[in-house]
């Protein structure tokens, strides 16, 4: 089986809420329709665009904001990089005046409720997150092409293999957990197996600092999103909670920075019930900040973004982890067991549910804190598998197409049994497990594949039919 490359920034990307299969991989597909228009013509040789969306994307596509990416990308707005605050006013100038700068450069009319249409009774074979863009030119000329967003932010081309990313040969090829497990034979941590193979990439210190810049957006993240109160956009009227459970915890601390919240933190103690409070607080606050449009890594998606940081957050609060080589060696450890998910299963709640995304993120995060506390190789897999173990089967079923019930609280579930993992993990001797990681991840696969789609992200099952609710229209 040839083995694909994934590094640690395909796993780990800077982006906008809610969701990286239905915002942030639409999104990047929009801006892939226009280099293409770029290729074929000029923006100004443009009369229309139209985008079709099907499946998951039809139906939970509102919730999602899969319409506001779409447009955001058309009009070359950059995921990374775009003012959040500015989002709302934009999309509502292109409502109200029913045209758009297309790539940034030139105006065409873009009546929204004709330009995207919400497919919702269209799947497409390839994958449930299929959409399509219809290019009209002002000569009479068309072409369409069409995308599939798997998961993760990550976009393929149909038609074309590894997203459209050149391959590279790595001296540590892996697709398996196993695969790793016989490169870290001659005695290399998981960490560094990956640091030598990111470094066929890129020089080390390119990698270094990417990975620091990653840390740094789920550092913001959490600390903005423990500081800012108010309702979640969506017509849910979910109020924000790690706002209010910060407070109580700080217990009248003053900061005026992350730094000092931290120390904060610290002096006020590691009994079980603060520990446990401070670990479900920083999974809160991110995704908040993702719910609300805001700014988030996807670890290894959106609506699982908060697991990762809350138990790093965790790790660096508690376990004396602020560094810059424990936080580069925590990420590098979580990137090498998400992209071993990706490769043997999926990361894409449309495709396998929740287990494919709070489950991928909570092993992500048991197997690097097991490893940055000391662990062996084996028992960093371990965690990873008890962490998955006790996610599989776990539906997508959010309310009203949102990712807040019950995604929000999953995070912080997802982040508790993640180091209760690590902590299994770490009193045990792998030598005698009897499920090994490639088994859980196979387990997860078969239970994907069984799993009724309902389950999948569609709001067509579970929590979304049993808690009935109206929403306004977007």
């Amino acid at each position: 089986m040839p083995h694909e490359s994934i590094s640690v920034f395909d796993m780990f990307k800077i982006g906008v809420g809610p969701s990286s299969s239905h915002t942030l991989g639409p999104w990047r597909a929009a801006l892939r329709c226009i280099d293409t228009i770029k290729e074929r013509a000029t923006l100004d040789q443009v009369a229309s665009v139209t985008v079709l969306l099907y499946g998951s994307l039809a139906k939970t596509g509102k919730g999602h904001g899969t319409d506001i990416a779409v447009i955001l990308g058309l009009c070359g707005e950059d995921p990374v990089t775009i003012d959040v605050n500015a989002i709302t006013p934009k999309i509502n100038t292109i409502h109200a005046e029913n045209r758009m700068l297309l790539g940034g450069e030139v105006w065409i009319d873009f009546v929204v409720a004709e330009k995207v249409q919400f497919l919702h009774n269209e799947t497409l074979a390839f994958h449930p997150n299929g959409l399509s863009f219809l290019v009209a030119l002002k000569n009479g000329d068309n072409w369409s092409e069409t995308f599939f967003s798997v998961g993760g932010g990550f976009v393929v081309k149909e038609g074309e293999s590894g997203g459209g990313k050149a391959s590279i040969d790595l001296p540590f090829p892996i697709n398996t957990a196993n695969d790793l497990l016989h490169w870290c034979m001659n005695g290399m941590a998981i960490n560094e197996v990956v640091m030598e193979n990111e470094s066929a990439w890129r020089p080390e210190a390119e990698t270094r600092a990417g990975i620091l810049k990653i840390w740094n957006s789920m550092k913001e993240c959490t600390f903005r999103g423990c500081h800012a109160q108010g309702e979640l956009p969506g017509g849910l009227q979910v109020r924000r909670r790690a706002f209010a459970l910060n407070e109580k915890l700080m217990k009248g601390h003053t900061y005026t920075n992350y730094d000092e919240w931290m120390q904060c933190i610290k002096e006020g103690g590691n009994d079980f019930k603060y520990t446990l409070d401070w670990v479900s607080c920083f999974a809160l606050a991110v995704n908040e900040e993702n719910a609300s449009f805001g700014r988030v890594v996807t670890a290894p998606t959106n609506g699982a973004a908060g697991v990762i940081p809350a138990v790093l957050q965790y790790y660096i609060a508690f376990c004396d982890g602020y560094t810059e080589d424990k936080i580069i060696r925590f990420l590098l450890v979580a990137s090498e067991i998400g992209s071993i998910f990706k490769k043997g299963a999926t990361i894409s709640a449309a495709m396998g549910g929740c287990q494919a995304e709070i489950g991928v993120s909570s092993a992500m995060a048991a197997a690097a804190l097991t490893e940055c506390m000391g662990g062996t190789q084996r028992q960093a897999l371990m965690a990873a598998e008890i962490a998955m173990e006790h996610h599989l089967g776990l539906t997508c079923d959010p309310i009203g197409g949102l990712v807040q019930i019950p995604c929000i609280e999953r995070n912080t579930m997802g982040a508790i049994k993640a180091i209760t993992a690590s902590q299994l993990a770490l009193q045990s001797s792998p030598d005698y497990a009897i499920v090994s990681l490639d088994k859980v991840i196979k387990t997860m696969w078969d239970t994907a594949l069984d799993m009724s789609s309902k389950y999948k992200e569609t709001a067509d099952g579970g929590l979304a039919i049993h808690i009935p609710i109206s929403l306004p229209e977007c």
